[in-house]
């Protein structure tokens, strides 16, 4: 019996100690730390991408049609301007101008002849206006024969590098089929979009700062030497993407740029009266951006926000926070709608020097 007896004071020590540790448990306080947006003026560098132009490129095409006699270029080579590239064979042309020439000649002689007749008064004036009118028209010939036969002789306009040559020696190529294309490769330009509100800081900036400097990132991620310029924006915004075009000029004096490629601008884009916030405040769901604000009753509710744009650990807010709303900075997995939380304010000027942004 007295046995029976220590055996249930035990269980009941056990028990009471069990549900004791459990209470404890339970009161245990997780204690959340919170923030606020802030507003601030700063700077980030973003990346567009573009397309690099020539600063000159034309497609050399056939002015006549005939047998393509000579070629005396090839693909990729650099060539001078006056520089010739191709001959169409000018038989036919040549004998065009012999003609024309044998024209002019005997309406050089009937003029002569005329003038004399006509000081002697054998023929009127009129006949000799008309001799006068038949030479005109002969050297007209000559001179329009003279401009084709110069046709079949196609040199480079300006210095450049040749591209794809398609036809070979002895080809029939038609009047305007394109023979190559040249492209002058000592300056390039890189064409990229930019959106509304980054055209109205860059104008802003210009005018404190001058013409800004940007940066071409190659396709291999590695840095053009040399820096741009951006010196030229479209007049018009696409009132399909609300973008406007800039185009910048890149020196390409080693000649590694070619017409066609593709980089990436990296250009500092500025911003004042920035609304910004910890990008580890946020999540997403599906393709929408929320943070959990934190109530007067310190319960949590998930909100949307619309990113404006992206910096190193911050994301800039165009809509659904106001400076004083305090919103969840860590824990943001851990908690639902209307939970009641603990919480510590961190100075969001705080928080932000604890991350990689920098602040003008």
């Amino acid at each position: 019996m007295k046995r029976n007896f220590m055996f249930l004071g035990l269980c009941a020590l056990l028990y009471l100690t069990g549900c004791t540790e459990k209470k404890e448990e339970k009161e245990e306080v997780v204690t959340y730390a919170v923030t606020s947006p802030l507003e601030i003026d700063t700077s980030f560098t973003k990346e567009y991408v573009s397309q690099i132009k020539s600063v000159r490129n034309i497609e050399i095409r056939a002015l006549e049609k005939g047998y393509l006699q000579n070629i005396y270029v090839d693909e990729g080579q650099h060539v001078h301007a006056g520089q010739l590239l191709f001959r169409i064979r000018p038989n036919m042309l040549q004998a065009e101008l012999l003609k024309a020439q044998a024209e002019t000649k005997s309406a050089e002689i009937e003029l002569e002849n005329t003038k004399l007749l006509t000081d002697k008064n054998v023929v009127s004036k009129n006949e000799l206006a008309m001799a006068k009118a038949k030479l005109q028209a002969a050297n007209a010939e000559t001179s329009m024969a003279k401009m084709h036969l110069g046709f079949t002789e196609i040199k480079a306009p300006f210095d450049g590098t040749i591209d794809r040559i398609p036809f070979k020696l002895g080809s029939v190529v038609d009047e305007g089929a394109l023979l190559t294309s040249l492209s002058d490769n000592s300056q390039v330009f890189a064409y990229f979009n930019v959106s509304e509100p980054e055209y109205l800081s860059y104008q802003s900036a210009v005018k404190v700062k001058g013409q800004q400097e940007v940066n071409l990132l190659l396709a291999n991620n590695e840095l053009l030497k040399s820096k741009g310029k951006v010196e030229v924006i479209e007049s018009e915004f696409n009132n399909e993407t609300g973008n406007i075009a800039f185009r910048a000029r890149f020196s390409n004096a080693d000649n590694l740029l070619r017409n066609g490629e593709t980089g990436k601008i990296q250009m500092v884009v500025p911003l004042k009266n920035a609304i910004v916030i910890p990008q580890k405040a946020t999540y997403d769901i599906q393709d929408k951006t929320y943070v959990f604000v934190v109530d007067s009753k310190n319960k949590v509710h998930s909100r949307p926000i619309t990113i404006a744009s992206e910096i190193p650990d911050l994301y800039v807010i165009s809509d659904g926070l106001a400076i004083g709303d305090k919103i969840l900075l860590e824990g943001v997995q851990n908690v639902k709608d209307d939970d009641k939380i603990t919480y510590k304010f961190q100075n969001p000027q705080e928080v932000i020097k604890q991350l990689r942004l920098k602040t003008e």
